[in-house]
Formats: structure tokens, sequence, C-alpha cells
């Protein structure tokens, strides 16, 4: 099959407005890009799109379910036996069969009800209210009420109800983590997608587009809901897990191969014993009676409980290392694997961006933070942290949770972990200049609170070659203020370097009166780091001849970073595949160039589908 993968063979509604205006999008869909739709169009809209819903099949109730467990082969031959051994008068034999059946049948039931909650999982994302502007009035209504063009507003804290082409935003941060797989809150635009590109664009390139599902980690925006319900990228994301074909593992196979076994042996025994009886001229119900006797006590009907006990078992150990194990007869299967796929966020890595490092000039100090606090917190590094503290939107909760973009939230735990408090209770701020793509750097200019001859001092973190252009002196481990030479610069950048080759995103932070003369302070490196234990696991599974799979939102840079850190081992011909590469190439391309892929960069779930598919 030569045929090319369907991954974007198709252009979305998300897709298209991506590359449009604002004015197009609202003309496209005759609503007004900041008073939104008329309350009349809405009924039309509504019957033409649908409901922004994403619908399952019909859920079958508890006891059809529990009704489906009978048809296992083998249950049916003990259900079979059962009723023979009643018909005969033994009783006993009755009475063990039925609890066998009983044991077996709830046990499978009970495990497959509780994990089958995947797409249940999947629709709690989906906000419940939003924020609407409609005939210029804004309002809170249930987000299944939406239609595309719709105007609606969102800010930090809120899903996204619906795919929307956005029309305003303000310092607009989004966690496309769910969708995308990347962890790093992507800064969204109002402008159209201006490419060379004429294919469609992956979903991290639409920058102006507020994917549903996704939360708001920063800012606010406005957008035009221009894809609702199955329509939207989650929820094609939510019918490829429902056309997702769930096939019988080798124990399934083996077990009903079993029962049909044992059904064709024991009607044999029952037809052999019955036609000697005959030939000697015996009664024939005698002979029939004898022949189901033996062929009930051929019938091993311990052995469905003991499979069953067993599998239970082993889903009760896989529990206990936070493992959820979906069906109960792919514990076995487990022993079997010859190929471990595994997600990058919040499977091999933790999904929470915590500093690792922290460097200052003096002495070129780097503090290690990854695995213990250090003991000695110098000036240089005191400064350095309190900028990160100063220069945050992170919030503390009332049980102590940090809420906020996460690196922010890095920031404000490393100043914790260390044992200094936030101090932005202690400032003023003054004035605060947002952090966007074009100027790299966030700033905000305080003042002390209870000193009434404090003067204002402006605080920045951001890039290291915007804020090292900044500075004209650095901060020694004593509190002073030395010259900052190009040689020194040139310091900064080497180790900057060698921090962004290993995966962890760096900020430099400076103070000072005039923005034209800081200070430079040093750098904090943050990251996602691998899960504990994550990397002694890998080297068992490539030991025992499995091979392991990273696939992962994350640019190939990090990719290949995380994977290195952890271990995987990866071919020196061709290390790592994109998302791009996937979509130009076949079904049976990507079948022969997958034997020889172990990290896999910048995927969607429709990458991850055809991957595993592969």
């Amino acid at each position: 099959m030569t045929s090319s993968l369907p991954v974007g063979t198709t252009t979305t509604p998300s897709a298209k407005a991506a590359r449009q205006s604002v004015e197009q999008v609202a003309n496209e869909f005759n609503t007004d890009p900041v008073k939104g739709l008329h309350l009349a169009d809405v009924p039309s809209l509504r019957a033409l799109y649908g409901t922004n819903e994403l619908e399952t099949d019909e859920d079958e109730s508890l006891f059809s379910k529990f009704i489906d467990s009978f048809k296992d082969p083998m249950i049916l031959l003990l259900l079979g036996s059962a009723c023979i051994s009643v018909l005969m008068g033994q009783f006993d034999d009755a009475i063990s069969i039925s609890a066998a059946i009983i044991i077996v049948v709830t046990v499978a039931f009970i495990q497959e009800y509780r994990s089958e909650k995947s797409l249940e999982a999947l629709n709690k994302l989906v906000p419940h209210h939003c924020h609407l502007v409609r005939d210029g009035h804004v309002s809170d209504v249930l987000a299944n009420d939406l239609v595309p063009g719709d105007v609606v507003r969102f800010g930090v804290g809120d899903r996204i109800p619906a795919d929307c082409r956005i029309t305003k935003c303000t310092g607009l941060e989004i966690d496309e983590s769910n969708l995308t797989g990347e962890n790093k809150p992507r800064r969204k635009i109002s402008e159209a997608i201006a490419t060379t590109n004429y294919g469609e664009l992956a979903l991290n390139e639409r920058e102006n587009i507020a994917f549903m599902g996704t939360l708001v980690r920063q800012g606010h925006g406005e957008g035009v809901v221009v894809a609702t319900g199955k329509n939207t990228e989650f929820g094609h994301v939510f019918e490829l897990m429902q056309e997702v074909e769930i096939r019988k593992t080798p124990l399934q196979i083996s077990m009903n191969d079993l029962g049909k076994q044992l059904s064709m042996f024991s009607f044999g025994v029952i037809g052999v014993i019955v036609l000697i009886g005959l030939i000697q001229r015996r009664s024939w119900l005698d002979m029939f009676t004898i022949g189901v006797s033996l062929a009930v006590a051929a019938i091993p009907e311990g052995l469905p409980i003991v499979v069953t006990v067993t599998l239970a078992l082993g889903v009760l150990r896989m529990a206990s290392r936070k493992a959820i194990v979906k069906q109960l007869p792919s514990v076995e299967t487990l022993g079997s694997v010859n190929v471990v796929c595994a997600d990058k966020t919040g499977t091999l890595t933790l999904n929470q961006m915590t500093v690792t490092k922290v460097f200052t000039i003096e002495h070129e100090a780097t503090f290690d933070y990854e695995y213990k606090t250090p003991t000695t917190i110098t000036k240089a590094l005191q400064q350095t942290l309190k900028i990160g503290n100063l220069c945050n939107n992170a919030q503390i909760g009332e049980s102590g949770k940090l809420y906020g973009q996460p690196t922010e939230m890095a920031l404000l735990d490393v100043v914790i972990r260390s044992g200094m408090k936030d101090e932005r209770t202690l400032y003023e701020r003054i004035a605060e200049t947002p952090f966007t793509s074009d100027t790299k750097y966030m700033s905000v200019t305080c003042r002390e609170k209870d000193n009434s001859f404090a003067r204002n001092y402006i605080y920045v973190k951001g890039a290291t070659e915007v804020v090292v252009d900044k500075c004209t002196t650095y901060y020694t481990s004593d509190g002073r203020m030395h010259p900052l030479t190009p040689t020194l610069k040139q310091v900064v950048a080497q180790h900057v370097s060698a921090m962004s080759s290993h995966g962890l995103r760096v900020l430099s932070t400076a103070f000072g009166e005039s923005e034209s003369s800081l200070c430079y302070t040093g750098f904090i490196a943050v990251h996602d780091p691998p899960r504990p234990g994550v990397g002694d696991a890998i080297k068992k599974l490539v030991q025992g001849g499995v091979k392991v799979v990273m696939i992962t939102g994350d640019s190939e840079g990090t990719a290949m970073s995380i994977a290195r850190r952890l271990g995987i081992p990866t071919s020196a011909k061709r290390s790592c595949l994109t998302g791009h590469d996937i979509e130009a190439m076949s079904e049976r391309q990507l079948q022969e160039v997958i034997q020889s892929i172990s990290v896999f960069a910048r995927t969607t779930p429709k990458h991850k589908l055809a991957i595993v598919r592969a």
C-alpha cells in the first residue's frame, strides 16, 4: 500500500482560519468580531453545525455489559455444564461450576468497568461554561450552546470551549500539552499566519488559534469560534480514539481456542460412548447420562478462576507501581512486548517545569538544584532568585499550590526551596513590560513599600543575549558591582550554550535604575525533569531486548537531549523523525524507516496513532 497517511490530507476549519485575517473569518461566518452573532442567527447555525459536544457511542447499561461477559466460549461451556449437572441431579457439580463462573465474570467485569473511562476523561477537558459575546452583550453560558461565529472571551485558568480564531490578545499563553504534548505554553497572536508553505499548517504553527480543551496560563484574549464538537482538533482526536480497534490478546485467543476444543472433545466423548452403548444394546438414556458425566468431568472449571485471579493479582501489582491496566488479559501480553512507545510529557518526564541550575559570574559558580538545595547562598545567587521572584506573575494558593505560567511557577518554587520568602508583598509594582516574542524579556519596576527613601528599580528576566546587551556591570558574590567585560559576556554565552544543548531553557536576570545600564546577576536553567527511576527502567527494557520509542510534541533538539539523558538508544544514521517527515511518507515508507528510529518530535495525536499502527 503506497497511499499517503491521513495526517493533514484535508484542511480543518482551524487550519483554514489560521491563514485568514480577522475580517475574512468574520465575513465567512457572518459575524461581528466585537459584538458577536445576532441571537436570531443562532438556531439556524446550530441546526447546521450541531451542538458543541463530543458525542460517544450510546452507552450500554451495566446489566448489558455484565451479560456480555458471558459470551466467552469457556464461560458458555461452563454454563452448559452447570445446566446439564442440574438436569442430572448433580447439584454439587452445578454449584461449584456456577461459583467459578460468577467469580470469573465478576472480577473481569469490575476491572473493565473501572478502566474504560478514557473517552470520558477527554470529555472532562471540555469546559462546561464560557464567556460569550452575542449582540454586544457578555454572558456566561453553557459551552455546548456555542456555534461557529460566536465570539468568546478567555483569561487565566479558563479552558478554551471550542476552536477559536484569536481576534484580540494581551500576553496570551496557552498550555496545549494535552493536544500537542509540548509542555511549554504557546505564546498566541491575533495576526494571520503568513507562510510560503501551502500545505496544512501543523498544530504548533497555528499561533492565532486557541484549541478546544487547552488551558490559558497567562494573559487574556477574545476569539471567533471556527469549529465546534467533532469538527475541532480535539474532536478529531476523540474520534480517532473511538475508531481504535480492540484486538484480542494472545491469552484470550488461546482461551477461546481451548473452549472450542473442549466443546468438540465433550461432544465427541458423548457421541462415542452413546455409539458403543447402542452397539452393546444398552439403554441409550443410560449411555447418554454416562457420556455427559464424563464430558462434564473433563472440563477444567477451575482453569478460568486460576487465570482470572492470576491476572487480577498482576493488575494489583501494576497498580501499586502506578500503572493502570485497562483490560485484564493485557497483563499477560506485557510479557511478550518487544516495543514500548512512550509519550515524553508526563510519562517519561514529570510535566512540571523545575529549576535545576543557577549560574553566577564570579568564579563561574553553578548551583545545582536538581537533587538538592545548595547549603551556601551567596548574595549573587540570592539576587538572581529575588529577581525571578519579583519579575513573576505566578500565584501561591491557600494550600500552598502554585498557579500560573509553568516557568514562572518554577522560579517561585526555587525561591521557596531556597528558604527565601515571596517578597512581592514587600514591593509596590509601578510598571510592567510583559514578555513578547519580539522583545524576549519581561521587566517590572518596583519600589519597597515601607521605605520612604527607597528608589525605583527595574528587574528584568529573559533571553540571555537580550539581557546581557542591556548590562554594563555584574553582581559579585559579596554584593558588589564590577564591570561586565566582553570576555565575561563570552563566558556567559558559553555556559548558556552548554545548558541549552542539554535541553534546558535559560533565563538571565538583571536589575538597575536604568534599562540601558543594568547589573547582570546570573541565569536560571529550567526544564521538565525525568521521572525518578525512568532511566533505570529504560535500561532494563533495552537489556531485555525491548525497543523503547519516545514520542513528543517538543522540538527535535529538546527531544534528542531528553532521549540521551534517559539512555534511549538512537541510530547513528537517522536518530529522529518529525511530524512533518511522517506527513510526507506513505504507510509503507514509514513502516520501513520506523525500524531504525527511536525518537519522534513535533508530533500530534494523529502522528502518534500512525507511528503505533506502523
